[in-house]
């Protein structure tokens, strides 16, 4: 049986900006929340500045740091790899880029038809 395609990676600019932060603040943990405004962005917190929820979803880990969604956003974006990329900007009012001049951003990549029936047998769709 082929190995699970992988549901969240990011990009080399993410994972320096993920080491950057981790050696300022400790342990991290990203979260997809989904809603308007700052939660429409991936967000970066210390592990332990934010409460997961029993219904999130852990996607897996980026940069040592765990990727978890919003249950509702999982339905929506279940048959995409979540693709985790820096870019100019802004970050959100409390993720911790925020003041680094750039933002985390989600890019996104749809699963074959293989990839996602294998996801699903698994019990990971």
């Amino acid at each position: 049986m082929p190995p699970l395609p992988v549901q969240v990676m990011a990009t080399l600019a993410a994972l320096q900006l993920i080491e950057k932060l981790r050696m300022r603040h400790g342990p991290l943990l990203f979260h997809q929340s989904g809603g308007c405004c700052d939660g429409s962005s991936p967000m970066c917190f210390a592990q332990g500045d934010f409460i997961v929820g029993d219904r999130d979803v852990l996607l897996g880990e980026i940069g040592q740091a765990p990727f978890y969604i919003n249950p509702s956003q999982f339905e929506y974006w279940k048959h995409t790899q979540l693709i985790i990329d820096v870019v100019p900007g802004r970050g959100g009012m409390f993720s911790l880029e925020n003041g680094e001049n750039v933002r985390f951003l989600l890019r996104s990549r749809l699963f074959s038809d293989e990839e996602f029936a294998a996801l699903q047998a698994a019990g990971k769709a």
